[in-house]
């Protein structure tokens, strides 16, 4: 059972839920430590104060913010626990909505709020019931750690989750990275929905959605360990050099897409095919229609 890590309550208007928080997921990933490579003994990090020149505990070590050059104002944990904000203590709903208005940049990590105690249960139970059937999600302000957040509270199998959330002033404007305006044909765009229809896939289960570097590495540690050779990199497809124009890229990534699903052309949506000489030649060939019927505009690139 994961320990909690913080203690409060979701306030909803005048309905209080006793929550505990737990974190919501799990990072398995090798870590690796620092060391003197000269005899491999271990590298740790010292605190020092810079005015006694000498290493200090955790115990004599705290808080404090810089005002000026000589002036540090120090903050105890427990006048950060007092702090007098209503969201130091619980974390409070100020609205309701649609998840997909969130734009998915803002939110962060998950953690699940258990029903703290039976006094819980019944209005834990409540707000979960209400978040299901409206659809909706609850966005929330809350303060850990020393600063205040945003989150989002929905439901998962019965348990709510909190995700934290950036506040706008944190998303950085993307104007300045997008490439200079470019035309793209109406085939180029078919090939792409074709290439994406070829990989959708219907839950993320499979092989490569695993970690394989972290199975890799742990290859490379095990091979080191009993002194055996390190495992060889896969090698990579090669292209023989030739640069392919987008139309053919998009193409073979498509014939590749089936052949690794083991689906046919009938399965997935069919790449759009490219007018030869001898069809247009031959649309020339046809006897023009008459004044009375409509004509039709030849497609335009889209602009992307």
């Amino acid at each position: 059972m994961p320990r909690s890590i913080w203690s409060g309550a979701i306030s909803f208007g005048l309905v209080t839920v006793p929550i505990n928080v737990v974190s919501a997921t799990e990072d398995h990933s090798i870590r690796f430590h620092q060391y003197h490579l000269e005899d491999m003994g271990r590298v740790r990090v010292h605190k020092y104060c810079d005015i006694e020149d000498r290493e200090v505990t955790n115990a004599e070590i705290g808080k404090g913010y810089q005002l000026t050059k000589e002036q540090v104002i120090p903050i105890s944990d427990e006048e950060l626990r007092e702090i007098p904000l209503p969201t130091a203590k619980a974390i409070e709903i100020e609205a309701f909505v649609p998840l997909e208005s969130i734009d998915p940049i803002r939110i962060g990590e998950g953690y699940y709020l258990q029903p703290s105690g039976q006094v819980a249960a019944k209005p834990y139970r409540l707000l979960v019931q209400a978040l299901g059937r409206s659809s909706k999600v609850a966005i929330t302000k809350y303060a850990w750690s020393g600063r205040e957040r945003l989150g989002v509270l929905r439901v998962k199998d019965d348990v709510i989750v909190l995700h934290a959330m950036r506040w706008p002033d944190e998303i950085r404007d993307p104007a300045e990275l997008l490439p200079e305006l470019v035309e793209l044909t109406e085939d180029e765009i078919d090939g792409a929905m074709a290439l994406m229809d070829s990989m959708t896939r219907d839950e993320l289960e499979g092989p490569e959605f695993q970690d394989t570097y972290t199975d890799a590495l742990a290859q490379i540690i095990e091979a080191k360990r009993d002194d055996k050779p390190l495992p060889k990199a896969p090698e990579t497809e090669e292209t023989g050099g030739k640069v392919l124009d987008l139309m053919t890229a998009l193409n073979e990534s498509v014939a590749k897409a089936q052949a690794a699903r083991g689906a046919g052309p009938a399965d997935v949506h069919e790449m759009p095919k490219k007018k030869t000489a001898a069809k247009k030649a031959t649309a020339k060939k046809q006897p023009a229609k008459k004044a009375t019927a409509k004509k039709t505009s030849a497609r335009r690139p889209r602009s992307a």
